[in-house]
């Protein structure tokens, strides 16, 4: 095992609508990042800390317009960030977060149609850097793009689904679109993985993309 205590902190974001397989690669990438040495916090969003996890049940369950869903998303990322990302961050852990802005933006933003300026507005508010004056943005996103035809029969047989679970496919194929919005927008910080894949290949796309950005070189060396 090496350790690398002196290692900035690093900040991994998974996004992709549900169905597309994130949490088996989460957590087999927290397993690669520890075995190696380095410290890992793994949260997701909406959720993280105890008031994000109250706020995230209310947007999961409770019917409310657009505003209201992208206020109680951003609100609960202050306090995530606040709370949980940046401290991380400044220990030098690898922060591995199912979901973070872009999803806002998919979802909110593209799937319900909410106006794009006003959610990058509260992104430039709730995202400030305190250290550098910039946002805080993941260093990596990991795209699992899915057919939503696909991912609908995969969650079919996974689980009872939850408010937006149980949406159309229309609804995702406009959540997709917004993801790849995001990714033309910032084409650096996005690595697309074809999530239709089985679980190796996508793992193997997943250890690839990290590869190139010399995150997970000693790893692949393992």
């Amino acid at each position: 095992m090496s350790v690398h205590p002196d290692q900035p902190g690093l900040f991994i974001s998974f996004e992709g609508i549900d169905g597309a397989g994130k949490s088996t690669h989460i957590d087999a990438l927290a397993t690669a990042f520890r075995e190696h040495g380095r410290s890992v916090t793994v949260t997701r969003e909406p959720g993280g800390t105890p008031l994000a996890e109250k706020l995230r049940v209310l947007v999961l369950n409770d019917p409310m317009d657009p505003l209201c869903e992208a206020l109680l998303m951003f609100a609960a990322r202050r306090d995530h960030l606040r709370q949980v990302i940046e401290p991380a961050l400044a220990r030098g852990d690898v922060v591995l977060c199912d979901r973070f802005t872009d999803a806002t933006f998919a979802y909110q933003g593209h799937g319900r149609g909410f106006d794009l300026a006003v959610l990058r507005q509260l992104e430039s508010w709730v995202q400030a850097r305190d250290d550098s004056g910039g946002i805080r943005q993941p260093d990596l996103t990991l795209w699992f793009d899915l057919d939503p035809g696909v991912a609908a029969a995969r969650l079919a047989s996974a689980r009872t689904p939850d408010r937006f679970e149980s949406l159309s496919t229309g609804f995702f194929a406009k959540v997709a679109e917004g993801y790849r919005q995001r990714q033309l927008a910032d084409p650096g910080r996005f690595a697309r993985i074809e999530a239709a894949q089985p679980v190796e290949a996508v793992w193997q796309a997943v250890r690839a993309a990290l590869a190139a950005r010399r995150f997970l070189g000693d790893i692949d060396q393992a």
